[in-house]
């Protein structure tokens, strides 16, 4: 691990996206809250916030931080000319107070709120598909602020 014990504590904050891509009908069936194992994006939403708190847990070299707030939105994307597949996206932003960042937690919440989504409706889409998930922005830290696309 980074020894980050002479790092002064400062705000942090850090939001990653990603999508999960499905069959018209079952996004139909998440916004109608009726998927059989019940609410997908309130149980997503938790099961991100349990992500978030438990990264260290699961990353290996992660430091395990004090988040003081996690936060996850979806945003439902009906297919359309454009898009033949319907899709929700997931985003999740991080922040604490402290020597080192939560990009690792942001990504970590997206990942299994989307994994959630999918085991959750995976019995009438084993089709779907889970991808562009990215870092969207960070600050804080002497590494400064980034924002994707930015490069």
């Amino acid at each position: 691990m980074v020894d980050v014990g002479d790092k002064p504590s400062t705000r942090r904050i850090a939001r990653a996206q990603g999508r999960i891509e499905m069959r018209a009908r079952t996004l139909a069936l998440i916004e109608e809250k009726g998927a059989t194992k019940g609410d997908v994006l309130g149980v997503a939403r938790i099961a991100g916030i349990l992500a978030a708190k438990k990264t260290s847990d699961l990353i290996p070299l992660c430091h395990p931080i004090a988040l003081t707030r996690v936060t996850l939105d979806f945003d439902a994307r009906p297919a359309d000319d454009a898009h033949e597949c319907a899709a929700i996206l997931c985003t999740a932003q991080a922040e604490t107070t402290g020597p080192t960042g939560v990009e690792m937690e942001a990504l970590t919440a997206v990942q299994i709120a989307l994994l959630t989504v999918y085991d959750m409706c995976k019995a009438v889409d084993r089709g779907m598909v889970i991808g562009d998930v990215r870092l969207l922005e960070k600050c804080g830290g002497a590494s400064g602020e980034y924002r994707a696309g930015s490069d």
